[in-house]
């Protein structure tokens, strides 16, 4: 059986994650930063709680990163913590940076000298890419213009994953992940956002009107529970790599909120209002990735395209 060691299991990868593991006979272990309080609600969610062994660990204790690392054993090491929002980012620099490029070099250093034979995987980002050209797509070899301080940060760490691999032979691979929904999906994301209220809307529960931001910002959105294969998928390859994890297809936040509220039996235009104090600084305007290496290569492919994502995420939101 082989054991497998998740850095951020509670959430919504490190559920998906930690289930694709087990169902493929996997021994689990995974951390939060206080698991004796930590609900792990996405685990319950998923029926898994139990089945995953959980431990308390900041992943900028370099002490306790070695004795969990010596504990535990791990064949395959999943990267998955860390500051997940941008927003965030602009708010608190110094602990995004900590919580990510600090994390995944100690994670790195610490499999470099004392179980060199695991492999690595770090969960990178395609907010590393910035704003590119409309009808472009990015790839493995695109040049890294990040433009807040968590893709900052996401990119240093891809950066120091990529100096592990080739000055030490790590197994590491990054994938560099684009936007990946789900119905564990945060609160705080525009998707959730939408959905949630579209929901509420159409129940009856909320006001008649949801306040957006940037209608016209595109992205790639896919599967969480898809995109955790390909995660999987890096680290059974001989060699280790860099790959995008993508749908390939990108779309407006404004045909989001369309696709959503049509499948909640609404009229989006009736109830969106774009809203200019909800936009960002520095907001990414258009994003979209090209997988063809993960496909040729990991033989993954994402399956759940737009409109049958939004069917999901809906249908959840109906649901809840």
């Amino acid at each position: 059986m082989k054991t497998a060691l998740i850095f951020g299991v509670s959430g919504q990868d490190g559920a998906y994650l930690s289930r694709l593991l087990l169902d493929k006979q996997y021994a689990v272990h995974g951390t939060s930063r206080d698991a004796a309080r930590q609900p792990f609600a996405r685990l319950e969610t998923l029926g898994i709680r139990d089945r995953v062994t959980t431990h308390t660990l900041s992943t900028t204790d370099a002490a306790a990163l070695r004795r969990l690392i010596d504990e535990v054993r791990p064949d395959e090491v999943y990267n998955l913590s860390g500051v997940s929002s941008v927003a965030l980012s602009f708010a608190d620099p110094a602990l995004t940076r900590a919580s990510i490029v600090e994390a995944q070099t100690l994670i790195l250093e610490t499999i470099r000298t004392q179980l060199p034979s695991a492999r690595l995987y770090h969960s990178g980002s395609s907010e590393c890419f910035g704003d590119r050209p409309f009808g472009t797509a990015s790839d493995e070899e695109t040049p890294l213009a990040p433009r807040s301080p968590y893709a900052e940060a996401k990119a240093d760490a891809h950066r120091a994953t990529i100096a592990y691999r080739e000055r030490h032979g790590l197994h590491a691979s990054s994938g560099i992940v684009f936007n990946h929904e789900s119905p564990l999906r945060g609160e705080t994301f525009v998707t959730k956002k939408i959905v949630a209220g579209a929901a509420a809307i159409a129940a009856g529960r909320a006001a008649d009107k949801l306040h957006l931001g940037d209608l016209s910002a595109s992205r790639d959105w896919g599967y969480a529970a898809e995109y955790v294969e390909a995660m999987w998928c890096m680290l059974q390859q001989d060699a280790p790599d860099d790959y995008v994890i993508a749908t390939g297809e990108s779309h407006t936040v404004e045909e989001f909120a369309s696709a959503a509220f049509a499948e909640l039996g609404l009229d989006a235009r009736e109830h969106i209002v774009s809203d200019p104090s909800l936009l960002r600084r520095a907001e990414l305007h258009y994003s979209r990735g090209n997988p063809s290496r993960a496909r040729d290569i990991l033989g993954w492919e994402a399956r759940t395209k737009f409109h049958a994502l939004v069917r999901l995420l809906a249908g959840a939101a109906r649901l809840q």
